[in-house]
């Protein structure tokens, strides 16, 4: 039998790959001769049909036969196909002029909206979050779905025909129980089976799985697989007054109806949910902060599973059909190129998998302003020109500092033009001064004094020169709060009946207490959400404000009945970084489990990183872990480090000149960069040119009249030149990595 079966095997093997899967790339060719010798008849000599279907031999990538990965809960699994007219992967049928519209799609019963209603209107919220949506600022010129992957600007549509495989994943371990972690493949109608590649593009922030699909363009583009993981966060809640739950669909169902195919539901039992309704009323439970699961550790394994489901989906459609229903694998790691991307956490996550990545899945990796986390003993410095910089905290550490002091800085006069600043509620911003004052945290007897004080700690604390003047916009849009308490809770492994240093998530009334949400936002809240409240409808709210819960932007501290932004919750959140109570402990132990180590095995890499970055700034985060890496990698680190200066962390800010002017003037799209990292990548992994060196690519803003800044111009962007020049060339010097000014 065992002989009979390798005469089946063998030529079968030989045959599909040789028809159907050719090299890896140009940089390292391989004969489907020897492809098939190596992993087809090599295998199958130690085959024999008592064990198909057991053992090494199908499971995971490099397995002989497909087979459904154990992580996958088979039940979830769901296929649709797109003709590319009337629906497509990228755009979902709106084309770049309805992705660029100001008016988003609708639905035909807002109360019910459809799951391709849903689909269609996440793609397009999602889409428009990450990038700049106008034509000034290079929407249709430099990058859309009109821009062909060569960057000619075209007069098509844009959309991309393919089929669409998504899945529960069960989580990190892949037992029994169900932490139900969205996984999705977009298959392309253009990918060639001959010359296979897979894109990862790993969902940012805390959104649900279609939170890359900015990224997953340049794949589509290029006719790969595109791998997406919502890595654990999601953007619509567990409603707990209604016990509704959304699907994998974006859907809602009640719990009990829903059972295990919820996409999310906080770990309550009945008795806790009806204490928790009865103390908290009209509260929600958001995956990424209520799992209880800390999905920050596992956000690489995550990535790491997205491909390989994208394998199985991969060799389900193009492997060779065999006899009872069995299907050889002919697309496998040995001829398929594979690149991890992402952005912001979604870019930690793809270095998070390369470090992972034991198979050598991965080829190559070309991530944007990644939050990658650096342990504290990294042995690594910082030096910017002749300073050294300070550098390596955490991200819940600089978050929670910014927390602290961004709303005070902004009121400085040495940012007095900052973007934003007028929806900074000024009153409540010197509220904060003050009581920082009074708490100890600031010295200076004036608001003056106080917010130049603020605005020199941050400094002082890892933060740029150039990231000044975005500190008000982050403030007034609550964005380091919401991180804060997000990661607090996530981190701790918190309950939402904990309602951690005092928050929870609500909507609000006219006069900021808290109310019930309108049933459409809630329905749509899949598609709307960015599962990190303030967000569609949801706010932040201070739990412990005297007299009543209010949101919390307007709430009053306890100790100081004064309305400063609740700095009494601000410094709760900071202080479980050093204090020793059971959830400070908790959090301090989460923090250490999502810390990296560096090692990208020697693969190529490239980060590029905005060095105006206010979010996650380069001295925490891009610039310490490219110096790891080449203090562990030493001369076999192949990471090169690309810092972008006039280049911040919201693109999509940049597209709001009437509501945030003078983004546009300063900063430019770091989106390009990405796109052009992963063109370095393709063509560094399919031709083995040399990827550019670590440098810093200078820009040029696009200046003019903040809100009316002329048109975004190739001049405004440079390309990456391979070899920078000596004064922008990045370097280790023992230890230290040094910047150029």
């Amino acid at each position: 039998m065992k002989k009979s079966l390798h005469h089946l095997l063998a030529p079968l093997a030989a045959a599909a790959l040789a028809a159907g899967c050719g090299g890896g790339g140009d940089a390292a060719p391989e004969t489907a001769a020897a492809a098939a010798s190596d992993d087809g008849r090599a295998e199958a000599q130690h085959l024999s049909i008592g064990n198909i279907g057991n053992g090494d031999h199908d499971l995971g990538p490099r397995a002989v036969f497909n087979r459904l990965p154990d992580f996958v809960v088979a039940s979830s699994v769901r296929s649709a196909s797109y003709d590319g007219a009337s629906d497509d992967l990228l755009t979902a049928g709106l084309g770049a002029a309805g992705l660029a519209s100001a008016v988003p799609p609708a639905y035909a019963n807002p109360l019910a909206p459809t799951a391709a209603e849903l689909r269609r209107a996440a793609i397009y919220n999602n889409y428009r979050a990450i990038v700049d949506m106008t034509a000034a600022g290079g929407y249709g010129t430099l990058y859309g779905p009109n821009v062909a992957a060569d960057g000619t600007v075209t007069r098509l549509d844009g959309k991309i025909a393919g089929t669409e495989v998504i899945a529960y994943s069960r989580g990190a371990d892949g037992g029994a129980t169900s932490q139900n972690v969205v996984l999705m493949v977009q298959i392309p109608a253009t990918f060639d089976a001959r010359r296979p590649c897979i894109v990862t593009a790993t969902s940012s922030g805390s959104r649900g799985v279609y939170g890359g699909i900015s990224t997953g363009e340049w794949g589509l583009k290029r006719g790969c697989a595109v791998a997406y993981t919502d890595k654990g966060t999601g953007a619509a809640p567990h409603d707990p007054m209604a016990d509704t739950v959304p699907l994998i669909d974006g859907t809602r169902d009640s719990a009990v109806a829903a059972g295990s195919t919820a996409q999310f539901r906080a770990p309550l039992d009945a008795v806790q949910l009806a204490a928790f309704n009865a103390a908290t009323p009209n509260r929600f439970a958001f995956k990424h902060a209520h799992s209880q699961r800390n999905p920050e550790k596992d956000w690489g394994r995550f990535t790491l599973q997205a491909i390989e489901f994208a394998y199985w989906a991969l060799n389900e459609r193009y492997g060779a059909k065999l006899p009872k229903g069995l299907v050889l694998r002919t697309i496998r790691p040995a001829n398929t190129l594979v690149i991890a991307s992402s952005i912001s956490n979604g870019g930690h996550a793809a270095l998070a998998a390369a470090e992972l990545d034991r198979e050598r899945l991965i080829d190559g990796v070309a991530v944007s302003e990644p939050s990658v986390e650096l342990p504290p003993d990294a042995g690594v410095a910082i030096r910017r020109g002749a300073a050294a910089q300070f550098s390596g905290r955490t991200l819940y550490d600089y978050t929670t500092q910014a927390n602290l002091l961004q709303s005070c800085a902004s009121q400085s006069a040495a940012v007095a033009d900052a973007p934003g600043k007028a929806f900074v509620l000024a009153a409540l911003a010197a509220n904060r001064c003050a009581s920082l004052k009074a708490k100890g945290v600031l010295s200076a007897d004036t608001l003056a004094g106080q917010a130049d004080e603020a605005l020199a700690k941050l400094s002082a604390y890892g933060w740029e020169p150039e990231s000044a003047a975005l500190h008000a916009s982050l403030a007034a849009f609550e964005v380091a709060s919401a991180v804060s308490v997000t990661y607090a809770n996530a981190l701790a492994r918190a309950s939402v009946a904990d309602a951690l240093c005092g928050y929870s998530f609500a909507a609000t009334t006219a006069a900021f207490g808290v109310g019930p949400l309108d049933a459409p936002s809630l329905a749509a809240m899949a598609a709307t959400g960015n599962g990190v409240p303030p967000s569609s409808g949801v706010q932040l709210i201070n739990d412990r404000s005297p007299g009543a819960p209010l949101r919390d932007l307007v709430s009053f501290s306890p100790s100081s009945l004064t309305q400063d932004f609740n700095l009494d919750g601000a410094l709760c959140l900071r202080g479980l970084l050093s204090g020793s109570d059971a959830q400070a402990r908790a959090l301090q132990r989460g923090v250490r489990e999502t810390l990296r180590n560096g090692n990208l095995g020697a693969r190529p890499a490239i980060i590029v990183h905005g060095r105006a970055d206010a979010l996650i700034p380069v001295n925490h985060s891009s610039r310490p872990y490219t110096a790891l890496n080449k203090r562990v990698e030493g001369k076999r680190s192949n990471l090169s480090y690309i810092e972008v200066t006039n280049a911040q962390h919201f693109d999509s800010f940049i597209g709001l000149p009437a509501v945030l002017p003078g983004y546009d003037t300063r900063y430019i799209p770091l989106h390009v960069y990405l796109n052009r990292a992963l063109d370095a990548m393709w063509e560094h992994l399919r031709h083995g040119k040399p990827l550019p060196e670590s440098q810093v690519l200078r820009t040029v803003p696009r200046g003019g009249t903040p809100g009316a800044a002329p048109a975004i111009t190739a001049a405004n962007v440079p390309p990456i030149p391979r070899k920078p020049a000596a004064a922008d060339a990045i370097r280790m010097v023992g230890n230290t990595l040094v910047v150029p000014d």
